[in-house]
């Protein structure tokens, strides 16, 4: 539970930043910033794994560019079902999906697991590592 919290603490960051730093994206109020934010880490989660898999041609043939535009579809899905969430364009999500990306990527560097080292958010404590043997 407190790896989602972290998780969402920082996407609300991140998103937030875009909304300064990228002129076509406007948040209102901070309650949609955090509902946006949610959105987005779930939409991330669930959708877009199914969208990268059905664009893996075209991620192969780009060598790896077009995810940046599956990253700014799915900034304008979510801007599309938060009302109060805006996003004026694909070049406005575009810019905004990298935004965001840097600096979720940042502020997951800065966070301790119970090992007590930094990993990045994504990595889980209770996975064990392989018992392997290598050959001399």
């Amino acid at each position: 539970m407190t790896a989602f919290l972290i998780r969402w603490v920082v996407t609300t960051i991140a998103v937030f930043v875009a909304t300064k730093i990228v002129p076509g994206i406007k948040c209102e109020p901070a309650g949609a910033l955090l509902g946006a934010s949610l959105l987005l880490g779930i939409v991330n989660a669930f959708i877009r794994p199914v969208l990268l898999l059905l664009s893996l041609p075209f991620i192969i043939v780009t060598m790896g560019l077009f995810i940046f535009v599956v990253n700014a579809l799915l900034l304008m899905l979510v801007a599309a079902l938060i009302p109060a969430f805006h996003v004026d364009g694909f070049w406005s999500a575009f810019f905004g999906a990298i935004i965001i990306g840097i600096v979720s990527w940042i502020l997951s560097s800065f966070f301790r697991t119970s090992d007590g080292r930094i990993h990045a958010i994504t990595h889980h404590p209770s996975m064990k590592k392989a018992d392997a043997r290598t050959l001399n």
